[in-house]
């Protein structure tokens, strides 16, 4: 297969999303594939409840946010043609029975961020007009500011922007209706629409903070609201209240606002009496990145630690009102766990280091849990679980089941500090020696232990290149010890690590250990650049995407607050700009306009600090070989289609002429 059409297999495959469940059994897969132009993607349903998945949403427009009621009715926010035959402007909420054709519910000016529905309520989140009481207010207000044509925004608060968005002028709050104030009388398939009464939203009265996050209670008597706001030493810090439904609304903190540490909600119990929320310890110059799950009694506010001797970091799910599941990564792998709310330590369920599946987006259904699965080399594909024996079963699967290219298999050694660490390999077809280029991660919390479309190693393979995915310091699903490894040090234990990981792939037969190159996003961009500065000429390029340069400007700009306070100590000794000169390689730099994580200036900043200060030679014409690829209307993630296409081709194309010395004219990529 040529390079080409690996890239273009990847990019154009249908992609499994997330899945909907309810305790009838019945399961619903949202997925995206290409318009008919072929691109752009869309995303629709698909009931997979069967043997075969079934499309069961239409339209050239995505499907956003999705609900499913017990009765087998989807709630769905999409953009549809009005009566003039023109799209509308912002997404409308439509519901879908189990037999038969949408109706439109309502109209929100801004759409739906979110949807829940708990038997006839239905909760949603969607941004309001700073000054609106009701829905006819935020109408009447957004209609003058658009007609107006104002675009400024008035910020009390941080952040000012989130990911790749500007935050404002509205605020995100939660509005209740009920679904039998609507119509009912759901027509056939085939059936003339007519429009149905719409629902009636009541804004919930907040606590003041910016809403992050919530759950509502199975029977829908409240919400449980995680918001932040500003308090001493701390820009963003959170506390999670109970917010009553039934009756005249009552406000309940149960978590205080703290400077070190903050709750993340998980899951209501089945009883409506407990949460299971994650304590979450701030990183700092004293302290480490951790995570530990409670469980926090709705009525008295007590907290208790969950499974206290178990060393993972959890996404649980209640079965009962004293059991629950959860997924963690697991060493280069994932793993669902279940043990009950006394237990000190769950038992693996299924996953651990026999298997390569990693599992995400656990849902209960009857006496089993469906979740999501992939791995470095299998597309995500839903699967479900039975709860007594762990057996995985396959479901219906609406997505592209992709072959994998090239062979997958470990590189384990150990660190200089004598602790074991583990990469994946995928070595392409032939007997070799390859190229090699190594992946270093993002996060810098993560793992490669499951499949991605951004830094797929199948079209690396494709073009004859060996991929190493290490997890160095700081990689999850190995314990707080390997987080404690390198938090301290960004440039230190995770960078050696790396090199000792690459250092033994290329002493394998079957790896050309001269001809190494490393790329990296995101955090794993700063460690491309860290090692571009401290490695001379050990690799023959560098790729560095969305990129931490100057560790104290981006505290500055970033829209994570914590980042500044974090690197303060470190900025000093870690701060990748601070070894420009030592750069002797060329670098491929890739950023985003709309990356609000990591600004835009720390590519400008790199890129200025490249040309003026790097040492790598000139090329045979007198000009620069490191090389920028800007991106105008991308965010920290290149989501578009043609866009994705140029990255791989660019990216693959950098390599070829530098690992390879092939002429980066000749356009290998198209086959």
């Amino acid at each position: 297969m040529t390079t080409h059409d690996a890239v273009t297999r990847l990019l154009d495959a249908r992609r499994l999303q997330g899945l909907l469940t309810n305790q009838s059994g019945r399961v619903i897969a949202q997925y995206s594939f290409l318009n008919s132009e072929g691109n752009s993607s869309l995303s629709h349903l698909a009931d997979i409840s069967g043997e075969t998945a079934r499309r069961i949403t239409r339209g050239d427009q995505s499907i956003g946010p999705a609900a499913l009621s017990e009765n087998g009715t989807i709630v769905f926010a999409s953009k549809r043609k009005g009566e003039d035959g023109k799209d509308a402007e912002s997404p409308s909420l439509w519901a879908l029975p189990d037999n038969g054709e949408a109706r439109k519910l309502a109209d929100h000016e801004g759409g739906f961020s979110r949807i829940e529905v708990k038997g006839e309520t239905i909760i949603v989140e969607f941004p309001v007009h700073t000054w609106a009481a009701d829905e006819n207010d935020h109408q009447e207000f957004s209609s003058e500011r658009s007609d107006a044509k104002v675009s400024g925004i008035l910020h009390t608060g941080f952040p000012i922007r989130r990911w790749d968005h500007d935050l404002g002028p509205g605020r995100q709050t939660l509005a209740v209706a009920f679904l039998d104030e609507a119509a009912t009388d759901f027509p056939e398939v085939g059936d003339e629409l007519s429009a149905p009464a719409g629902l009636s939203f009541r804004y919930l009265s907040l606590p003041s903070g910016r809403l992050v996050d919530w759950a509502v209670d199975d029977e829908a008597r409240f919400v449980l609201v995680q918001l932040e706001k500003p308090i001493p030493g701390q820009l963003e810090a959170s506390e999670i209240w109970r917010v009553d439904l039934d009756g005249e609304p009552e406000l309940h903190r149960l978590t205080k606002p703290a400077t070190d540490h903050s709750f993340d909600i998980e899951a209501i119990s089945l009883d409506g009496a407990k949460a299971l929320i994650t304590r979450v310890q701030s990183w700092t110059p004293q302290a480490n990145l951790s995570a530990e799950l409670m469980v926090l009694d709705l009525e008295t506010a007590e907290l208790n630690p969950v499974w206290p001797d178990a060393d993972f970091w959890f996404s649980p799910i209640w079965v009962d009102d004293s059991t629950i599941v959860a997924t963690a990564d697991d060493h280069g792998r994932g793993s669902i766990f279940i043990g009950g709310l006394d237990d000190a330590q769950p038992r693996r369920l299924v996953g651990g280091v026999d298997q390569k599946y990693s599992f995400s987006g656990l849902a209960l259904r009857e006496d089993t849990v469906v979740a999501t699965a992939s791995a470095i080399d299998v597309a995500p594909l839903p699967i479900s679980v039975d709860l007594g024996t762990g057996v995985i079963s396959e479901l219906a699967n609406p997505a592209t089941v992709l072959d994998e290219e090239g062979t997958l298999t470990e590189v384990e050694v150990r660190a200089e500090d004598g602790t074991p660490i583990r990469a994946w390999l995928v070595l392409p077809e032939g007997e070799g020696p390859h190229p090699l280029v190594v992946f270093a991660h993002g996060g810098p919390w993560g793992s490669w232990n499951a499949w991605t479309y951004r830094w797929n190693p199948g079209p690396f393979a494709a073009a004859g290149y060996a991929v190493l995915l290490p997890d160095p310091a700081i990689s999850t699903g190995y314990g707080q010890a390997m987080i404690d490894r390198g938090q301290q040090q960004l440039g230190g234990t995770p960078f050696t690590d790396i090199m000792t990981l690459t250092e033994a792939a290329g002493k394998r037969t079957d790896i050309d250990s001269e001809r190494i190159a490393l790329a990296g996003g995101s955090y794993g961009g700063y460690m491309a650049n860290w090692v571009a500065g401290h490695t001379g000429s050990a690799f023959k390029c560098i790729v560095t995407h969305a990129s931490l340069w100057n560790t104290t400007s981006m505290g500055r700009t970033t829209d994570n607050s914590s980042w500044d306070q974090a690197m303060r100590e470190q900025s000093a000794q870690y701060s990748p700009h601070l070894f420009a000169e030592d750069i002797e390689v060329p670098m491929l730099v890739i950023h985003g306009d709309k990356d609000y994580r990591v600004p835009i200036g720390q590519g400008q900043e790199l890129w200025l600090d490249l040309l003026t200060q790097a040492k790598t030679p000139l090329d045979a014409d007198g000009d620069t070989q490191h090389r920028f690829l800007y991106f105008p209307d991308e965010g920290h993630w290149i989501l578009g289609r043609g866009n994705a296409e140029v990255w791989y081709r660019t990216v693959l194309a950098f390599l070829d002429t530098h690992v390879l010395g092939i002429d980066a004219n000749r356009v290998r990529t198209l086959g």
